[in-house]
């Protein structure tokens, strides 16, 4: 039986369609872009980045900054914003390094405690700060930015005084577990990013409060107009990246077994580039998980491989600062569009 001319023409163009919308899908673009970065990175390091140590490194790296964006994505798409994250984890890090320590004259407790016990507290300290946060923008009015750069030097100040600046290590072994074990062969921070991600993903596609992040970002009047209590979410949205920075710190604290005054130095940059990467728009109502774990994986590739090459730590910040600005010209330009 010879097959009909037209309904093969209608399949192919049926396919062409598919592959077409595929191209011109944001995530696309984000892919093509990862793979090329592998490649190049691979090609002048001599295939040296993409070792099977390498790349589980490049995830466990990825694991800690894509917590932390995760929060920070959810706070971006009311159109605020959170630099608070980097100081936030720090203090949770210290704070928690502290009740742990095996050394009983810097341990706040007099002896260390199972982490079953800190990390609770960790994960708490940064729900604080997020409630700290949230109150202001939501409640007083007051300009994320301003609030959230409060935040960061308030939280850092704290650290720096229940510390008094010195690393903290000798920690509760029971710690470890978080950030250097496996479950089944995967290591357990890139399980926790993925868990993170698969409930920031369902939150955000499939539920009425994701739905109300996206309006209070699009349009906040408009979305007060139909019931939704913008007060609310926006103080629920920091509540949620305190809380994810906190959990970054725990992930940290686990897999180095210590903390200083430089633990998630610079996280809250890595997170603001991976979302920005990502096509979650600063303009607050645009943008999906999925371009934001991408984005997360595109700077822990462009971190590791200038790592790797030896590249000085000061070309790390004009790399960084590039890729915002870039990213952010380029929602900009679609915007007019």
């Amino acid at each position: 039986m010879l097959e009909n001319p037209d309904s093969r023409k209608s399949s192919m163009h049926t396919a062409k369609d598919k592959v077409s919308r595929l191209i011109k899908h944001e995530s696309a673009v984000l892919v093509i872009v990862l793979v090329v970065l592998i490649g190049v990175f691979s090609f002048v390091s001599k295939g040296l980045t993409t070792g099977r140590n390498n790349l589980v490194n490049i995830l466990l790296q990825s694991s800690i900054r894509g917590v932390a964006s995760m929060g920070q994505a959810f706070v971006i798409l009311t159109s605020g914003i959170d630099l608070s994250v980097g100081g936030v984890g720090l203090f949770s890090a210290l704070l928690g390094s502290l009740m742990l320590t095996q050394e009983p004259t810097i341990n706040i407790l007099g002896g260390p405690v199972p982490a079953a016990g800190v990390i609770p507290v960790m994960l708490f300290s940064g729900a604080v700060f997020g409630l700290l946060n949230g109150l202001s923008v939501s409640r007083i009015g007051m300009p994320p930015l301003i609030v959230t750069l409060a935040a960061w030097e308030i939280s850092k100040g704290l650290a720096w005084r229940i510390s008094g600046g010195f690393s903290v290590g000798l920690l509760e072994p029971s710690m470890a577990f978080v950030g250097q074990g496996e479950i089944a062969t995967v290591p357990v921070p890139v399980i926790i990013f993925i868990v993170v991600a698969v409930i920031s993903y369902f939150v955000l596609s499939h539920s009425t409060f994701g739905r109300s992040i996206y309006a209070v970002g699009g349009n906040p009047v408009s979305a007060w107009l139909t019931g939704i209590n913008v007060k609310k979410v926006t103080l629920i949205v920091y509540i949620i990246s305190g809380f994810l920075a906190g959990l970054a710190a725990v992930i940290m604290t686990g897999r180095v077994m210590s903390a200083s005054m430089r633990t998630l130095e610079g996280l809250e940059l890595d997170s603001i580039a991976a979302v920005c990467i990502g096509g979650v728009s600063l303009m607050g109502g645009r943008g999906n998980i999925i371009g934001v774990i991408l984005g997360v994986v595109i700077i822990g590739v462009i971190n590791n491989g200038m790592s790797v090459l030896g590249v000085s730590s000061a070309v790390y910040g004009v790399v960084k600062g590039a890729i915002i600005f870039a990213a952010v010209a380029i929602d900009y330009i679609r915007r007019r569009r």
